[in-house]
């Protein structure tokens, strides 16, 4: 009850931002001299403008520049002043500001809730942290983006991402030209001892995959139709769970035995849904073939962030043509996932992050608790089903 009291009479917005790091957001911008001949409307005040655009579904600056100013009597509730509300001020902010101040803030945001969500259940026992690491394509337009040309008639930028398992919650982000190789990105990874990391097979490089198990972490990938692997010997599986075989030994071929000379665990499965066969390798040994096969499954996770992304938060609709623009943007579409997770956590609200932002949306000026406006939020509400539908392998 005690909570709920606090939030009354305040607007849901400033709720949210209850759980942003003022102090640490503070450090940052004067570490990059962020508001080095700013009078008015400050990194800050720059951050809560674009992460109302991104929580509202604002899709250019001029749904930012109406909805604020419609409301403008409430905007010092927003930490906004109602001076800095244009269009020309949030564009000369997206090319000006560094960018790296909204991907430093992203990233202490990251680190907080993975912290929050390090205890949550993903149906595999293993210990040690479970990243799912792969890319996305976010397209743009050649004529508008020239700085991202990757094709004669297209233009675009690759957004290379490892993914916490526990909370989905983004644990690395490196974004790239789109033409540069998946591969390439996997060395800027940093690797943690102990840790998991399912990988897609476009990043599989022998001599990466190595340099993992040199580290004392372990991976999951899967192997390509043309690789090469000589059987050492084979553990005995249950084929009623799909898995039809379990061997040790080593890679072979094409210099695969060069790259990665250690011993290594092949597992063979068949979709019992689909009759997909599968092969996973992996440098695990310490567990049965089918936790194999459920460790890759768990990597739909950084797809269904993907689809996040694209789907529900702003960054089709980019709101500036310069790199710098752009990098903002998705840091700070990142920063405002995170900030709602974080949020949904220490609330302990029983909703998915979909209907959270569903309802943030539309309530975003109201007064009232979020905890007490959730009690009354029924699924009836909520039409559209959050979840990736399709095949997770």
């Amino acid at each position: 009850m005690e909570g709920r009291e606090m939030h009354e009479g305040r607007m849901v917005f400033s709720q949210v931002m209850d759980y942003f790091p003022a102090r640490a957001f503070q450090s940052i911008v004067e570490r990059y001299n962020g508001n080095k001949w700013v009078q008015r409307f400050t990194c800050r005040s720059h951050f809560n403008a674009l992460a109302f655009g991104q929580l509202t579904g604002c899709k250019s600056l001029r749904d930012i520049e109406v909805r604020l100013i419609t409301n403008r009597r409430h905007l010092h509730h927003l930490g906004i002043p109602a001076s800095g509300v244009s269009r020309n001020n949030l564009a000369h902010a997206n090319e000006t500001r560094d960018w790296r101040i909204y991907r430093d803030i992203a990233l202490t945001l990251t680190g907080h809730a993975r912290g929050l969500y390090a205890e949550e259940d993903i149906g595999v026992e293993v210990a040690g942290s479970v990243y799912a690491f792969d890319s996305t394509t976010i397209d743009l337009c050649l004529s508008l983006f020239p700085w991202a040309n990757f094709r004669s008639t297209k233009a675009g930028i690759k957004a290379h991402t490892a993914i916490d398992v526990r909370g989905g919650i983004p644990a690395f982000i490196n974004i790239t030209e789109a033409k540069q190789h998946d591969v390439a990105s996997l060395d800027a990874l940093p690797i943690e001892k102990g840790a998991f990391y399912l990988i897609d097979r476009g990043y599989l490089d022998f001599r990466c995959l190595h340099t993992i198990h040199q580290t004392g972490a372990f991976f999951v990938t899967r192997l390509k139709r043309n690789s090469k692997f000589k059987r050492r010997y084979s553990q005995k599986v249950d084929r009623a769970t799909g898995v039809r075989c379990d061997q040790t030994g080593n890679l072979c071929g094409n210099g695969a035995e060069n790259a990665y000379p250690e011993a290594v665990r092949v597992v063979s499965f068949v979709d019992p849904e689909t009759g997909k066969r599968l092969r996973f390798l992996t440098n695990y040994m310490a567990c049965d073939a089918l936790t194999i096969c459920l460790l890759y499954k768990l990597r739909w996770q950084v797809e269904l962030f993907f689809k996040w992304m694209k789907q529900h938060l702003s960054i089709k609709h980019f709101l500036g043509t310069s790199e710098n623009a752009v990098h903002v943007q998705i840091w700070t579409a990142v920063a405002s996932y995170t900030l709602v997770a974080i949020m949904r956590k220490e609330l302990r609200i029983e909703k998915s992050m979909y209907e959270i932002l569903q309802f943030l949306r539309v309530s975003i000026f109201e007064k009232t608790s979020i905890i007490q406006a959730f009690s009354k939020f029924t699924e009836d509400e909520i039409s559209e089903n959050p979840f990736f539908q399709g095949e997770f392998w």
